[in-house]
């Protein structure tokens, strides 16, 4: 069989109330894997997950545990349901927080050391976001030229180059507003302030990367089944080693997902599984190369969908 798909994983601010709880309901292997984070975290994120509350489900020590579970319990249900094999996928890649999901899928590691890792990763996100406050800011209909000039005008940086015309900047809320106000005067459709806690993916987070090495090298990383894109060089990784160092280096480096999907795309791969909460990376992927299909795997019925189409569509 022609290796002619790739997974993808949700980030962080694709999360709700309620994600995951069908999964969770229907398939034992889904249960399993809310079980698991919940023992290892100490606390029912699994409620959490379900029934909120929505401020504390936000937090980003809360978020990045809770869309890697909900992601992985959508992987193993549909790996469950539809047989799936490693061996007929070429690639898999996660944005930002969705690259631990990718790691857990290609059995490069363990779903309980990724979901203690992101809880960590999460908190001290926060602690530095405290220390250091910063904001962030979606820029919608500028080429990334001219976000980049404005972020040399306003000390701000390049956090997310997600797809053509859509730019996330990271910064101190004064460089954030001026890079606002100049992006609105420069023809921007949309300049939004986003609601998250700090400024992720910038210099702002270098101390909590540090931090993060050194729980990584805590952790069992194996070369993984199949090839898994790192988001801050947009190239295939496979040693462990590389597979730790690229994981550092993201929380305080810009996430490449526009050239990460093109590196994909330019191996002939066209079709995807996007896993977790939400429908982002589909969204993305239409402006990146609208010939792409993406099929998202996030509830029950997307599931069921596949089996009772006779899988036609899966790898």
């Amino acid at each position: 069989m022609s290796k002619t798909f790739a997974y993808l994983f949700a980030g962080q601010g694709s999360q709700y109330i309620g994600m995951g709880k069908d999964l969770y309901e229907a398939f034992p292997e889904s249960k399993a894997v809310f079980d698991k984070a919940d023992k290892v975290l100490g606390f029912p994120l699994s409620k959490l997950c379900f029934e909120g509350p929505q401020q504390e489900l936000t937090r980003t020590a809360n978020c990045q545990p809770a869309i890697l579970t909900v992601s992985v319990a959508a992987f193993e249900a549909y790996k469950s349901a539809v047989s799936c094999q490693l061996s007929a996928v070429s690639y898999a890649a996660g944005l930002s927080l969705g690259e631990y999901s990718a790691l857990v899928a290609a059995d490069a590691l363990s779903f309980e050391d990724a979901v203690y890792l992101v809880r960590r990763r999460g908190e001290f996100m926060e602690e530095e976001a405290l220390k250091k406050p910063g904001r962030m800011l979606s820029v919608i209909g500028l080429d990334l030229a001219k976000v980049k000039e404005i972020c040399s005008k306003t000390d701000a940086e390049i956090a997310n180059i997600n797809c053509p015309g859509q730019t996330v900047i990271s910064g101190s809320p004064q460089a954030i507003e001026s890079a606002k106000k100049l992006a609105e005067e420069s023809g921007s459709k949309m300049a939004v302030i986003l609601e998250v806690s700090g400024a992720f993916h910038s210099s702002f987070m270098k101390e909590a990367a540090l931090k993060l090495a050194g729980e990584i090298e805590k952790i069992r990383i194996n070369t993984p089944e199949i090839p898994v894109i790192s988001n801050v060089t947009a190239k295939p990784v496979s040693s462990p080693s590389e597979i730790k160092e690229g994981l550092v280096r993201q929380v305080s480096s810009s996430v490449l997902w526009e050239s990460s999907m093109r590196f994909i795309l330019a191996q002939g791969i066209n079709k995807f599984f996007e896993f977790g909460p939400g429908k982002v990376l589909r969204g993305l992927m239409r402006r990146i190369d609208a010939a792409a299909g993406v099929a998202n795997i996030e509830k029950k019925e997307d599931i069921l969908s596949l089996v009772q189409g006779g899988m036609k569509d899966a790898p």
